[in-house]
């Protein structure tokens, strides 16, 4: 292995949420009258941290959304989880060979703690990852593609960040990692690999199967 971090992306790339929360989010974001498709959730919305959604509703419309947006929109996902959700195809395997392996790895999500905890438990794979190997947007008070999550993550870890390696299915990661100075690794299973490609990811690096993965960070 030729990093001494792996950092992982949560939603779309450990559990498999993106279609259950952009589906809720647009939903709801129509219902408060702002029309918005699946499709436009994928687009605007997908890697996100809920200011950012805020923020673009704000720009696009001059309106804010509700003092509760969060909570209620939260609430609607996590029931959704706990009904649905699953873990990405072979991201068990992943980790058990990293682990196996000894290389360090966490996750470092724009999503909530209580968000990563829900799909965690949900899908079993809170057995991978105790407190220590948990960070989210929260912890730093702005989300990507800012890099302060990633460079948090690995400051928390010990790890210096050109010596970590960022799983991620977004543009908004793809920019956040190679502003951390880190290389990043895209999924592609939901996100056309033109869109990470354009936020700068290296097409050597892209890769649609999670099993495909321990190689390419070999």
């Amino acid at each position: 292995m030729r990093y001494d971090l792996v950092i992982f992306d949560n939603d779309g790339v450990l559990v498999d949420s993106e279609p259950i929360s952009n589906r809720h989010l647009a939903a709801y974001l129509t219902e408060l009258g702002h029309p918005t498709s699946y499709e436009d959730s994928i687009r605007d919305y997908m890697g996100s941290a809920m200011h950012r959604i805020h923020e673009l509703v704000l720009e696009r419309t001059g309106q804010r959304l509700p003092d509760d947006f969060d909570d209620v929109f939260h609430a609607r996902v996590f029931a959704a989880f706990e009904r649905e959700l699953e873990p990405v195809a072979g991201v068990t395997d992943v980790l058990e060979e990293l682990a196996g392996d000894g290389v360090p790895y966490c996750v470092a999500s724009s999503g909530s703690h209580a968000r990563i905890r829900v799909g965690h438990r949900t899908t079993g794979l809170d057995r991978w990852f105790e407190e220590e190997r948990i960070f989210s947007s929260e912890d730093v008070g702005r989300g990507k593609p800012w890099p302060d999550l990633f460079l948090h993550a690995a400051e928390r870890m010990g790890v210096a960040p050109e010596r970590c390696a960022v799983v991620e299915d977004s543009p908004l990661g793809v920019l956040a990692a190679q502003a951390a100075g880190m290389d990043v690794y895209g999924f592609t299973a939901m996100t056309p690999p033109s869109r990470l490609l354009r936020a700068g990811a290296e097409a050597g690096q892209l890769f649609s199967d999670m099993g495909q993965l321990t190689d390419l960070l070999k």
